[in-house]
C-alpha cells in the first residue's frame, strides 16, 4: 500500500504542470476564437448599418420642393391638443367673469407665451369685453385668434439673400449644442441647392468633433463644397478660409457653422461676437444670422435669443423639433418681446420637413 501511494504521488506530481499547461493553452484559444468572433459581427454590423444609412440618405435627404406643403395642423398636435384643451374650458362658458380671464392666462403661459406677451394678448380683449364689443365666450374665442395672429404679422420672414453682391452672401448659424443647428445647416443647403444657389459649408464648430463630419456628408449630399479646420482651432479661421475660396470659386452662399455655445458662457459668447466681425471683413457680406433653438425648450429659448442677438444681431430663428412640443407658444415670446421674426420651423426628421413658418396657418392650427 505504501508503495502505491508513492507511486501515485509521483504520477501526479509529474503530470499536474501538463495539465495545467494544457488547460491555459486552451482558455487561450477560446478567448482568441471569441475576439474574432466579435470582430466578425461588428464587421457585418457595419456593412449592415451603412447599407442602411445609404438606404435612408437616399429616401430622406434628397430635396423635393413639391413635399414641403406640410400639414401644420398635424405635426403640432402636441401644442394644439395642450392649448386648445386649456383655453376650451375658458371658452365654453356662458358668460365671461374674472375666472375667464384667469383660465385663459393659464392656457397662455403653460404653453410658453410668457407673461409679457401674454398680457399683450389679453389686454385689447378685456378692453373690448368692458366696452361690450364682445359679450360671449364664443366670441372671445375669435378674437383671441386674431390678436395672436396680428402679433405675428408684423415681421418678414423671408431669408436674406442679396443676388446683386457680387461676393458670397454669408449666412451665420448659431445655436446651443442639441438644438439642430448642424442638420439644419445641412438642410439649408440642400434646400438652397435646389434653387439653383452654388453653396459652401464652412465647418466652424471646430470643438465638437462630429460637427465637421456631419457637415461633411451633408456637403456630399447636396453637392456643396466644404472647408474644415482643425479639431480644436479657431473657429473665425475657418470661416474667414471658407469665404476666401467661395470667393475665388464664385460661390454664391456660404452656410457658417459656429461652435455650440453655452449663453451664460461669457467667454465663449465674445469668441462667438468675433466669429461675426471676422466674417463681415472678408470679401462676402453676412446676410443673415439664423439663431436655431429646439422648441422643447420652453423659455429657456427666449434667454438663447437674447444672449445670441447681442453677441451677433440674429435676424431670423429657425425653431426645430416644433412637432414634438407642447410649447410652442415660445414663438410669440421672440417674436413680441424681441423683434427677432421665426423663418424657419422642423416639423420632423426628413429634408422636407424644415419649412418656413407661416403665422396665420400657425395660429389657426392651435385654435382648430
Amino acid at each position: 500500500m505504501l508503495a502505491l501511494d508513492f507511486f501515485a504521488q509521483l504520477v501526479a506530481a509529474d503530470t499536474a504542470p501538463k495539465i495545467m499547461l494544457v488547460l491555459a493553452l486552451l482558455v487561450s484559444i477560446f478567448g482568441i476564437y471569441v475576439v474574432l468572433s466579435s470582430r466578425r459581427d461588428r464587421a457585418a454590423a457595419n456593412q449592415v448599418a451603412t447599407h442602411v444609412t445609404r438606404d435612408e440618405t437616399s429616401n430622406k435627404t434628397s430635396y423635393d420642393a413639391s413635399q414641403t406643403d406640410l400639414s401644420v395642423r398635424d405635426r403640432i398636435s402636441k401644442t394644439r391638443s395642450s392649448f386648445a384643451g386649456a383655453i376650451s374650458v375658458a371658452l365654453t362658458r356662458s358668460s365671461i367673469t374674472q375666472q375667464t380671464w384667469d383660465e385663459l392666462e393659464e392656457a397662455l403661459l403653460r404653453a410658453d407665451v410668457g407673461l409679457t406677451t401674454t398680457a399683450r394678448v389679453l389686454a385689447p380683449l378685456r378692453e373690448l369685453v368692458k366696452s361690450k364689443k364682445i359679450t360671449q365666450p364664443k366670441d372671445l374665442a375669435s378674437a383671441l385668434q386674431n390678436e395672436m395672429t396680428a402679433q405675428l404679422s408684423q415681421n418678414s420672414r423671408e431669408l436674406n439673400f442679396d443676388s446683386s453682391l457680387g461676393a458670397p452672401n454669408i449666412w451665420l448659424v448659431v445655436g446651443v449644442n442639441g438644438a439642430g443647428k448642424t442638420t439644419t445647416i445641412g438642410k439649408l443647403s440642400a434646400q438652397q441647392r435646389a434653387l439653383g444657389r452654388s453653396v459652401l459649408l464652412a465647418a466652424g464648430d471646430t470643438f465638437r468633433a462630429a460637427a465637421g463630419e456631419q457637415l461633411e456628408t451633408w456637403a456630399l449630399r447636396s453637392g456643396a463644397e466644404i472647408v474644415r479646420g482643425a479639431e480644436g482651432g479657431d473657429p473665425s479661421s475657418v470661416i474667414f478660409d471658407g469665404v476666401a475660396r467661395a470667393t475665388a470659386q464664385k460661390i454664391d452662399l456660404v452656410l457658417a457653422d459656429t461652435a455650440g455655445r453655452l449663453q451664460n458662457n461669457t467667454n465663449l459668447m465674445e469668441e462667438l461676437a468675433k466669429v461675426r466681425r471676422v466674417a463681415d471683413k472678408g470679401s462676402g457680406k453676412v446676410t443673415e444670422v439664423l439663431l436655431v433653438i429646439d422648441a422643447t425648450t420652453g423659455q429657456n429659448g427666449l434667454t438663447q435669443a437674447k444672449q445670441f442677438s447681442q453677441s451677433t444681431q440674429v435676424t431670423g430663428v429657425v425653431l426645430t423639433k416644433l412637432d414634438g412640443s407642447a410649447k410652442g407658444g415660445i414663438v410669440f415670446a421672440i417674436e413680441t418681446e424681441l423683434a427677432i421674426p421665426v423663418k424657419l420651423v422642423g416639423l420632423g426628421e426628413t429634408i422636407n420637413d424644415l419649412v418656413a413658418f407661416n403665422a396665420a396657418e400657425f395660429v389657426s392650427a392651435l385654435f382648430d
